[in-house]
Formats: structure tokens, C-alpha cells, sequence
């Protein structure tokens, strides 16, 4: 027997748990559409304790939709500095504006899917949570409740089209006269219990109607196709110049998917550099990292320059004919750049004496 089949009983089981123990997280005290649009945009492929400190940050400087509609794109994209795919941020800018040029905001799905960077989970959130739309919200976590659910085996191509076949059966089951706390009662559920590993079943507030868990094999679902990982190296520069006290970042161009306008340390293809251009003899390993982003392990090793004459005639030339992407930034006003979160960290950890570092050009 499942939620199917007595779904009263899954909300009323589920609803009970969650408002007993939910998380007090700051966008459900004392809340607001505001607060409700911002996290939902932060925890787009963001986990809640990575976006917390962003959000009560963003809170202080940006309090609301008037706001946010008033900021320069450089403010809000500097404060979004290290949560990754910048294009929420631009997005969720675009989306204040249209908010603050509106007579009310919309309460329907329909009507926010017609904005800025909202999805059709997102839209079901911030309806349902806000203005009480009986709509489910159907994510990563909670394809993999209904999945366990309904121990359906159907093994999807991917998350996306394993939530487009959900979709229907969270709509069954959504709580029509609470739908916003059964909403997040979900998230909350997927988040906390029904890990993707080592869920704790036993705890868990709606066990009774999961088919998963008398199989005793709930990490089975759902089931996805396996990704092909792509594997890439990527060498960076970190390059000083004495006479500008700057070192040479790149900026990607506005076009770019996702760091528009976001500045790293180079690569040397940036540098108009090949393999030979950096030796033993140069370039000194200061760091090195590796990280994931949707199907690519990437791996990054960071150098320290110091070119010769010849060399640096090419690089300066590189840098005059760049178009835009390469810009001597003063050590000075390193702080106030925006970069990547990954190399933000590795420019703290392993670059911070850069002001008293001797110098490589």
C-alpha cells in the first residue's frame, strides 16, 4: 500500500511532521513573497547551507523587490559572488524589475512562468507558498520520494524527464488546502530523511505509505540512466605586474552561459600561451583543485609566471588585442572584482600576500 492509496493520510502524516520539526530557515520566519522569490532562486542547484549566508547578506543590502529593481547589475552580481551560475542573479534582477513596473504581483503559475528565469518549479513554489496555488513543486528531491513512493522502476534518461513523468502524481497528492506547507513539507522530507544515500526510513513520518521501504532497498530510486563524465585539465596564470601593482584576470564575454561578465585567473590559450610557453623554468605550481559542474570533473592547476622579455612582449600585445576579456586589476581593488567562487577561494588561500609578493613582470 501507498500514498496512492490513501492520500488523505500521506498529507495529513507528512503535514503533521513538517510543522512539528521543520527547519527554522530565515525565508519561512516571518515570511514574505520577497523572501520566498530570493530562496527559491539561491536554492536553484544550491544546497541550503551553502545559500544561507548569501540570503541573510542579500536581506541587509538589498531588503526588497524596490530595491533589488533599483541596483546596478555589478551590485547584484558582486553580492551573488561564489554561488555559481550567475544567471539567477541577472535573472532575479530582471525579475524585480518587472515585479516593480506591475500594479500587484502575479498569483498564478502561469502568469510568473511569463517571467525572468522561472521554471515551472519554481513558479509552483512561489504560488504555492505565497498565495496558497494548489500546484506541487517537482524537483530532484521529490521525484526521488514518489519514486520510492511508488517503487517504480522506470529507469529515466535524466532528472528532467524523470520530473516531467512525477508531475501528474505529485498533483494527485498535493494538500489543496495547504499547499505551500505541503510543498515544502516535501523539500523539507528529501532534504532531511529521504536522502539520496542511507535514507533514515526508519524515522521517517510517511513510511507507512512508501512501497520502497518494504523493499528494504529505497536507494534503488529512482532510477537514472548513468552520465558520461568528461574529464578536463585546466592550466590557470596568476601573473603580476610591478609598474601597475595589478594582476591580469580575465573577464568572460557578456554572451557566455555562465560566467557572464565573471572574471578568473587565465588560462594560457587566454594569454595566446601554449604548453612549451610554460616551464620549470617560469612558472612555479602554487595550487591546484578539482570540482564538478552537471557532467565535467574538472581539474585546475594554478601557476605563478614570471616571464621572460620576450614572453612578456606577447602578453602584453595578447592583452591589447583582447577585446575586453583581459584587464589589469589593481591589487588594490582585487576585493571589489567579481570572480568565481572556485577561484575567489584559491585567490584567498594561496594568492592573498599578493600586495607583498615580489613582483613578475
Amino acid at each position: 500500500m501507498n500514498a496512492l492509496s490513501n492520500p488523505q493520510a500521506f498529507q495529513r502524516d507528512l503535514l503533521a511532521w513538517y510543522r512539528a520539526g521543520a527547519r527554522p530557515l530565515p525565508w519561512r520566519t516571518a515570511p514574505s513573497l520577497y523572501k520566498t522569490v530570493v530562496s527559491e532562486f539561491m536554492l536553484q542547484q544550491t544546497q541550503i547551507k551553502t545559500a544561507l549566508p548569501y540570503f541573510e547578506r542579500w536581506m541587509r543590502e538589498l531588503p526588497d523587490f524596490t530595491a533589488l529593481a533599483s541596483a546596478t547589475e555589478a551590485r547584484v552580481v558582486k553580492l551573488w559572488e561564489g554561488l555559481g551560475y550567475y544567471t539567477r542573479a541577472r535573472n532575479l534582477h530582471k525579475l524585480a524589475r518587472a515585479i516593480a513596473a506591475l500594479p500587484e504581483p502575479p498569483r498564478t503559475p502561469g502568469a510568473w512562468l511569463e517571467l525572468p528565469g522561472v521554471g515551472p518549479y519554481t513558479a509552483a513554489a512561489i504560488t504555492s507558498i505565497s498565495f496558497g496555488a494548489p500546484v506541487a513543486c517537482v524537483d530532484g528531491n521529490v521525484v526521488r520520494i514518489l519514486a520510492r513512493l511508488t517503487a517504480n522502476d522506470t529507469v529515466f534518461r535524466d532528472s528532467a524527464s524523470a520530473a516531467k513523468f512525477f508531475a501528474p502524481l505529485a498533483n494527485t497528492l498535493v494538500n489543496t488546502a495547504h499547499p505551500g506547507d505541503h510543498n515544502q513539507a516535501m523539500m523539507e522530507l528529501g532534504a532531511t530523511v529521504c536522502a539520496r544515500q542511507n535514507p533514515s526510513c526508519v524515522i521517517c513520518p510517511v513510511r507507512a505509505h512508501c512501497d520502497a521501504a518494504r523493499t528494504l532497498a529505497p536507494e534503488s530510486f529512482p532510477r537514472l540512466a548513468a552520465k558520461k563524465i568528461e574529464e578536463q585539465k585546466i592550466t590557470r596564470i596568476w601573473l603580476l605586474d610591478a609598474k601597475r601593482d595589478a594582476v591580469l584576470l580575465h573577464r568572460a564575454a557578456a554572451s557566455a552561459r555562465r560566467l557572464a561578465g565573471i572574471f578568473e585567473l587565465p588560462a594560457p590559450e587566454h594569454l595566446g600561451l601554449g604548453e612549451k610557453d610554460i616551464t620549470a623554468k617560469n612558472a612555479k605550481k602554487a595550487a591546484e583543485q578539482k570540482r564538478s559542474i552537471t557532467r565535467y570533473r574538472i581539474a585546475e592547476a594554478f601557476f605563478k609566471l614570471s616571464p621572460d622579455a620576450a614572453l612578456r612582449k606577447r602578453i602584453d600585445a595578447r592583452v591589447a588585442a583582447s577585446n575586453d576579456t583581459l584587464h589589469w586589476v589593481p591589487l588594490s581593488a582585487l576585493a571589489r572584482a567579481t570572480l568565481s567562487g572556485p577561484h575567489r577561494r584559491i585567490v584567498n588561500a594561496h594568492f592573498s600576500g599578493a600586495r607583498h609578493a615580489r613582483p613578475c613582470i
